[in-house]
């Protein structure tokens, strides 16, 4: 927890580890800015604090041109928090508010909706409404900079509700019009902000920020070695990979393609979406997929307290706990990876996608496909998979639970709950459960105590394997990337004996 001291030193400090977490304002300015900003640190008299963007622009600050604060990586705090307000941040980031309203965001908390804005507002300083209006402020700037598109196009598709909204809330935030701010685009050099320069047509070129070191030679490798083929690909050579796939979008289709080579603080990523409208929910589903909104100091700081886990964490800094873009995708995958190997599990994903997946209107590569729709799963025999009627019986009662509500994975899911229930259906057991909470619902506080792998990584690490649960008692909140580092200790390191399991092969 941090007091209003110890934000200024970090502004003091130009500390890019807060980066998202708060941001400062300037009264003598107007201006409002990251804690990372170059620009000349203002007295302390001067400053102001606030938890979110929004709460800056409501209190009628600007965004400073030079940091670009709109731009940061997101609190990594709505990743740990299972409350309210935690679950409320990662709908409204998914873009949520836009579509369905508040009513819509309201309803999928299981509250009223004047209580929502009652604790948003009591914590954050914005509501609803207002928090989302800085996330289409964002987005309207990445199309103005990234685009050739027409301002009416832009305020459309940033989800405004007409063109004069857009004009003024645009004014209002960066204190340029729509024009200014194109003829303002940020050079390739700049840190801050989206790559600048548009390139193809109908490719929309981003810079996803992070904060800290970013272990992307094991991201990429996990990614690698679980792509299913016709939805995705990772081509390159280590250090130079792409990856790509297909996102099924609330409005269309799309393709996103990131690169392994970290820029400064940020992964280059494209973008190909049928329908422009869907830009904020496709880049907020990369961002969980890359796991770009963790704190890997505040990982650090936790793990490497245990002596064991300490050595992982100095060789791996900054490795990250991936997510889904899909979470009933995720939960599919994971009910086909039981009891089989990572390369089994790949490999029946492949055949369930040809059986089953929606054709892309055109191939994109190796690209062909969009997942199945849980409705066809549901009903569908899935003899194609040469898999046993239990397995396959699993997986249509998983479809049937995931179509009709009985499992809620969305972005706002009660964790807990959803694990209940995932644990109530037949043939799911604690190993497919946890490995759901983890990935599909950003969880990054999961003890897989089951898991054969981790017990080897442990046992190779040399930490005791008898007693896992105590001893991650003391790695919490960050249990999940625990795991990641376990599952990432090296085969060639000496082993002993380790307990055995039968719930899974591993990740």
């Amino acid at each position: 927890m941090m007091n209003e001291d110890s934000r200024y030193e970090a502004v003091r400090s130009r500390d890019a580890r807060f980066d998202g977490a708060f941001f400062f304002a300037v009264s003598t300015t107007g201006i409002y800015c990251r804690p990372s900003c170059p620009a000349t640190t203002p007295r302390r008299r001067n400053v102001a604090f606030f938890r979110t963007a929004a709460a800056a622009q409501g209190s009628g600050f600007r965004a400073c041109r030079r940091c670009r604060p709109d731009a940061v990586p997101g609190s990594p705090e709505w990743n740990a928090r299972a409350d309210v307000v935690g679950r409320a941040m990662r709908l409204i980031s998914e873009g949520v508010v836009d579509r369905e309203g508040v009513s819509g965001l309201a309803a999928r908390l299981g509250y009223s909706a004047r209580q929502v804005q009652r604790q948003l507002t009591a914590e954050l300083g914005a509501g609803p409404v207002a928090l989302a209006r800085a996330q289409r402020a964002h987005t309207a700037r990445v199309l103005l900079q990234t685009t050739g598109l027409q301002a009416a196009e832009i305020a459309f598709a940033a989800g405004f509700a007409s063109v004069r909204q857009f004009n003024d809330t645009i004014k209002e935030i960066y204190a340029l019009t729509p024009s200014e701010l194109r003829a303002a685009r940020p050079g390739k050099a700049t840190r801050f902000g989206p790559v600048a320069s548009p390139t193809t047509p109908g490719v929309l070129p981003l810079r996803l920020a992070f904060r800290g070191p970013f272990a992307a030679r094991e991201l990429f490798d996990h990614l690698q070695r679980r792509a299913i083929t016709g939805i995705e690909e990772v081509s390159g050579e280590p250090g130079a990979r792409t990856y790509r796939r297909t996102l099924r979008l609330p409005h269309g289709a799309g393709i996103a393609e990131v690169d392994e080579a970290a820029g400064d603080g940020w992964l280059d990523c494209r973008l190909h979406l049928a329908e422009l409208r869907d830009l904020t929910t496709a880049s907020q589903r990369m961002r969980r997929l890359f796991d770009l909104d963790a704190d890997p100091y505040a990982v650090a700081e936790r793990l490497g307290a245990d002596a064991v886990l300490a050595r992982l964490v100095d060789r791996r800094p900054g490795l990250r706990s991936p997510g889904a873009p899909a979470p009933d995708e995720l939960a599919v995958r994971a009910v086909l990876g039981q009891q089989v190997s990572v390369a089994a599990g790949r490999t029946l994903g492949g055949a369930l996608v040809a059986a089953y997946g929606e054709p892309l209107p055109e191939p994109a590569g190796a690209l062909t496909h969009l997942f199945p729709r849980i409705d066809d799963l549901a009903q569908a025999a899935l003899t194609e998979l040469g898999m046993p009627e239990s397995r396959r019986a699993t997986l249509r009662t998983l479809s049937n639970a995931l179509a009709d509500g009985t499992v809620v994975l969305d972005a706002g899911a009660d964790r807990d709950e959803a694990e209940r229930a995932l644990l109530g259906l037949r043939g799911i057991g604690p190993w497919t459960a946890g490995y759901i909470r983890m990935r599909a619902l950003g969880d990054p506080d999961v003890l897989l105590t089951g898991d054969v792998a981790v017990l080897a990584g442990m046992r190779r690490a040399g930490a005791p394997a008898a007693g896992l649960r105590e001893l991650a008692e003391t790695w919490r909140p960050w249990r999940s990337y625990a795991m990641h580092h376990f599952w990432n200790v090296p085969l060639t390191e000496p082993a002993n004996p380790c307990p055995t399991t039968t719930e899974s092969t591993g990740p």
